[in-house]
């Protein structure tokens, strides 16, 4: 169904899923656009960030954001137009990134918006390379991994929005960089089109001997995004000295117990003792932004000059968002994974 100019469609949270999201974790309403006060702007949804941490936004555990209540709209970044307006600075037509769910239309103050102007050129990459993950990638690999050149760096989830970019980064800081992705297009990726000097296929038989044997000197940086095995093969190569730029752990977020076998934790705790090895998680605005500036320039720079390949996989249609969305917690996703949800006219 497409965007009505009548009514506003959104995505409530319906319950609070164990394990993966099902059709029913997300019940889709329809009600009135709503009508801009003084001081607010009515947006309209163009495109809606998928992004893995949202599953944790549909549970109820402690974590660093609150919950999204039963029956809220759930949460997300998007890239929007302005309809109306009665917010000095803002005008009819203006391009904004924000972060107003998965909806058609939202009401805004004007906080935590961002103007893009009246005419950028990829105003979608506002929601990765250029924006959120662009800037996880970007503080996540200089301020925790402090990386030098001739240093090895390996990626996990090496062609997400986080990782390829980190990858990418590496690179141009003169890193040898080792992704480590599913299946053998997305390594094939990796290599010739992102530039990384090697790619291990973690679906692969074998990975772990693989992995071991394209990091011959082992790994002084480990840009964390999975979890689970691809770190049970990585640990055993990590440097004395080694930094871990703790972003997320995407194989886990669907648990709904500790995995079986032994306890590993004082075995893990004695490594990092051992080795002196970091370990650091970061919320990326929270911990770094006020470096954002910094980033968007020398992003930008690169970008512009060709140094960052971005991928982006865009799927038609709010109502496509919660297949979409289980199916980026699988693996399934090539880039990032991004909804249009209306014209961009």
């Amino acid at each position: 169904m497409p965007q009505s100019t009548t009514s506003n469609r959104r995505f409530v949270l319906a319950e609070r899923p164990k394990g993966e999201p099902t059709d029913q974790t997300l019940r889709l309403e329809t009600a009135d656009i709503p009508e801009p006060a003084e001081g607010q702007m009515l947006l309209r949804t163009v495109f809606l960030s998928l992004d893995p941490y949202m599953r944790g936004r549909m549970s109820d555990a402690p974590s660093y954001a609150a919950p999204v209540e039963i029956g809220q709209t759930m949460v997300g970044g998007t890239v929007s137009r302005v309809v109306t307006s009665k917010l000095e600075g803002f005008k009819e037509g203006d391009w904004v990134v924000g972060f107003t769910g998965w909806q058609d239309y939202a009401l805004s103050d004007g906080k935590g918006v961002t103007p893009l102007g009246a005419n950028p050129s990829h105003p979608s990459w506002a929601l990765g390379v250029t924006g959120m993950p662009g800037f996880t990638a970007w503080s996540g690999l200089k301020e925790i991994g402090k990386p030098k050149a001739g240093e090895t760096l390996v990626v996990a989830g090496a062609t997400g929005p986080v990782g390829s970019t980190v990858g990418q980064i590496g690179k141009i800081l003169g890193l040898k960089v080792v992704g480590i992705a599913g299946g053998p297009e997305k390594c094939g990726h990796a290599v010739d089109t992102l530039g990384f000097d090697a790619c291990v296929d973690y679906k692969a038989d074998g990975f772990a001997e693989k992995l071991k044997a394209a990091t011959p000197e082992g790994i002084d940086i480990y840009f964390e995004n999975v979890g689970g095995k691809v770190f049970d093969a990585v640990a055993p190569q990590l440097n004395t000295g080694a930094r871990i730029p703790l972003c997320g752990l995407i194989s886990q977020y669907n648990a709904t117990s500790l995995p079986d076998g032994p306890d590993r934790l004082g075995w893990l705790m004695g490594m990092f003792l051992k080795k002196r090895i970091t370990v650091r998680g970061f919320i990326v605005f929270d911990d770094f932004g006020h470096l954002y500036p910094i980033f968007a320039k020398e992003m930008g720079g690169w970008v512009e000059a060709g140094k960052i390949t971005y991928r982006e996989e865009m799927i038609d249609g709010l109502e496509e968002a919660p297949r979409a969305f289980i199916g980026l917690l699988r693996g399934e996703a090539f880039g990032k994974r991004v909804i249009r949800v209306g014209p961009d006219d």
